[in-house]
């Protein structure tokens, strides 16, 4: 009897015991498995108080690092963020053209990269491996990266965290700048956990290899281009008898270019032409920006990607990385499939953030090839995440990405065959892009989320969710959700004002910065009228009144939101700019191919219209607006009933906080700004 009950609670002590080893593997597991949360998070990513950074380098050093910025060379320094130094880090410029277009001009705001264990291993900056500080290049409105990170954070999608931080180097401020969890290792484990997948990061642009564009001069980009400029400092590419960049074609001025660099001497563009080369946020591919905006052209599907007669020009050159996985139908980087063979994917090993092997790459294939036939789609990829990640893609109109014709500008991640996206480089967003006006990014359809050029068909990825009812709605309830709480419900306004009242200042005193404190403030002000007039868009397009594909909008002009009034080149656009300050102490400009603001007056936007077939603007533009209603029935209004670009003006204007009770705080031309209190909201109407 008295061994039965030993024996009992023997068996109870050993279940008892294997109850409690179970939950704690299945705790352990579950963070193996789930994200971990690291300290950098709310040490360095709380956007409540912005972030500063102290860069301690020998002047010679750093003079060097300016000096040969193109190389993207790690330099030696320490470093203080928030009054933490770290010893021995690697920092480096960073970019693409971006960082050509800079080192070709008068100004050394580049971007930069942060490596905490270049020269010491394993150290780290409260867990995290590399920061990312960029210079928010061609974006007028020093905002529009913060608020879709911003977006992506309130959507849940998996994203780099990001905060505003002031750069010193040697104690003396540089710039205000957007500093970013770079997406690597800590950023694996953040989201991930220690169990996390392999990361990709694709580029359909990579001619002949990573940089292609880095070594070359501003000026030979124009010249092999054609985009000289006239005596006023226009870029001839945009008018008439030069490069052309309607119809889908791109035509050279004389027919073709001349002295191409070594390796690009079969150089081909684009079907939608070119407006310059940029991944301003992005440091491992050489970027070339493309048309933005639907004008209802279709490029067409190629039959045969494997056949090289098929392929496109690009394609066909000796150099070009990927073999058929560049853009055009049957891009492996705009993650369509192709065949079964590895090879037509090599743009995507070849961008490899992880090691990976071949198992490895036949599982994303596989994904690829269900997600092209419509089959397992749940197995293929994670339906809610790619869903969310749409939801803000397509409502900030970002053609810089996988949404454009160039496919690039994002992550990819695999887990177990499963694949989803991670978010990159927002600086062009809202119509900075080859938008052609401001209509084409407003009426920016919501069922049909793509670049002008683009195909359904050449975007599998997306259409495979979009074709089907269920997933359909529940992107659509993103973007429900994006207006009515993001929007509507006050999440925006707060961000904004947080944005003006934290940078405003900083700004004004910015002695690199591309813009003036002027341009700035008139820039973010239409920013903010246009996610408004977003907002107002797709909700009615989700809602049946306004036309949410591309067809439907060419049908229907007179059902689009009204916004001739807009000039979206205010708040920056690609290769526009000013930048540094010259030496007579005034602002240097950035060469470029277009910048209307180039004098400082804030010009009309005279870029190129796309066109529809009949040679008319399906969705109006800058100087033709879409017409109104002929039947009677009201077009949809902007949301201030002032009009979308009624701005607020001299005293009502925003300003930063004044300085030591002194009166306005001089920008770099020495003119004095509106003093009416930092962060003050445009009038919603």
């Amino acid at each position: 009897m008295i061994t039965s009950r030993h024996i009992q609670k023997v068996i109870w002590a050993a279940v008892l015991t294997a109850v409690l080893v179970l939950g704690i593997l299945a705790a352990f597991s579950n963070q193996l498995s789930s994200g971990i949360s690291l300290s950098y998070e709310q040490k360095l990513f709380d956007t409540d108080q912005v972030m500063t950074v102290n860069i301690l380098i020998d002047e010679d050093e750093w003079d060097d690092l300016l000096e040969t910025a193109i190389s993207e060379t790690y330099y030696c320094c320490d470093i203080e963020i928030n009054g933490e130094t770290y010893y021995r880090v690697g920092i480096r410029a960073k970019g693409n053209t971006s960082l050509s277009m800079v080192a070709s001009s008068d100004s050394d705001r580049y971007s930069f990269k942060v490596k905490f264990d270049e020269y010491v291993d394993g150290q780290t900056c409260y867990g995290l491996d590399k920061l990312v500080l960029n210079n928010n290049y061609s974006d007028a409105t020093m905002m529009k990266e913060a608020v879709v990170y911003d977006m992506f954070a309130f959507l849940d999608v998996d994203a780099s965290l990001y905060n505003y931080a002031r750069i010193s180097v040697n104690g003396e401020y540089w710039g205000v700048y957007l500093a970013l969890e770079a997406v690597e290792e800590s950023f694996a484990l953040r989201n991930y956990g220690t169990h996390y997948g392999n990361l990709y990061k694709p580029d359909s642009m990579e001619m002949g290899g990573a940089g292609r564009m880095k070594d070359v001069d501003l000026d030979q980009i124009e010249e092999w281009f054609g985009f000289g400029t006239d005596e006023s400092g226009q870029s001839q590419a945009y008018k008439s008898g030069n490069a052309d960049f309607s119809g889908g074609t791109f035509d050279f001025p004389g027919g073709q270019p001349h002295q191409l660099p070594q390796g690009m001497e079969d150089f081909t563009a684009p079907p939608d032409g070119l407006d310059g080369f940029d991944s301003a946020s992005s440091e491992d591919a050489a970027s070339q920006q493309a048309d933005g905006g639907p004008d209802g052209t279709a490029a067409p599907q190629q039959e045969e990607t494997g056949n090289p007669d098929s392929r496109t020009p690009w394609e066909g050159s000796p150099n070009f990385v990927g073999g058929t996985g560049g853009f055009g139908s049957g891009s492996a980087a705009a993650l369509n499939y192709i065949d079964d063979d590895l090879d037509s994917y090599s743009v995507i090993w070849d961008s490899q953030v992880f090691s990976s092997t071949k198992s490895d790459h036949k599982r994303v294939v596989q994904a690829l090839k269900n997600i092209s036939e419509g089959t397992n789609l749940e197995q293929a990829m994670d339906v809610d995440s790619v869903l969310r990640y749409m939801a803000v893609q397509t409502f900030v109109v970002n053609l810089d990405g996988l949404s454009g014709n160039m496919a690039h500008n994002y992550y990819l991640y695999e887990k177990n065959g499963q694949l989803s996206l991670i978010p990159w480089d927002y600086n062009l967003a809202f119509g900075g892009f080859q938008s052609s006006d401001a209509s084409s990014t407003i009426n920016f359809p919501v069922d049909t989320p793509f670049s002008s050029g683009v195909s359904t068909e050449d975007r599998q990825f997306f259409m495979a969710l979009l074709n089907v009812e269920e997933y359909r709605e529940q992107y659509h309830a993103y973007l429900s959700q994006l207006v009515e709480e993001y929007v509507d419900g006050g999440r925006f306004d707060e961000v904004y004002q947080r944005i003006r009242s934290q940078i405003d200042t900083l700004v004004a005193d910015d002695p690199t910065s591309f813009y003036t404190y002027e341009e700035y403030d008139q820039a973010a002000r239409l920013l903010y009228e246009t996610v408004l007039l977003r907002a107002e868009s797709v909700k009615g397009q989700i809602g049946g009144s306004i036309p949410a594909t591309t067809a439907e909008q060419q049908e229907n002009p007179s059902l689009l939101m009204e916004t001739s009034s807009i000039d979206l080149s205010v708040m920056g656009s690609m290769m526009g700019g000013r930048g540094g300050v010259d030496e007579n102490g005034g602002r240097g400009g950035i060469p470029g191919f277009f910048d209307p603001r180039q004098d400082g007056t804030g010009g009309e936007d005279t870029q190129q219209n796309s066109t529809a077939d009949d040679g008319t603007s399906p969705q109006g533009n800058a100087d033709s607006a879409v017409s109104g209603p002929t039947s009677g029935e009201a077009a949809p209004a902007a949301p201030d009933n002032s009009g979308p670009a009624a701005l607020p003006s001299g005293e009502n204007a925003t300003r930063p906080p004044q300085q030591n009770g002194e009166g306005s705080a001089p920008n770099q031309s020495g003119q004095g700004m509106p003093q009416n209190g930092g962060g003050m909201l445009p009038n919603r109407g």
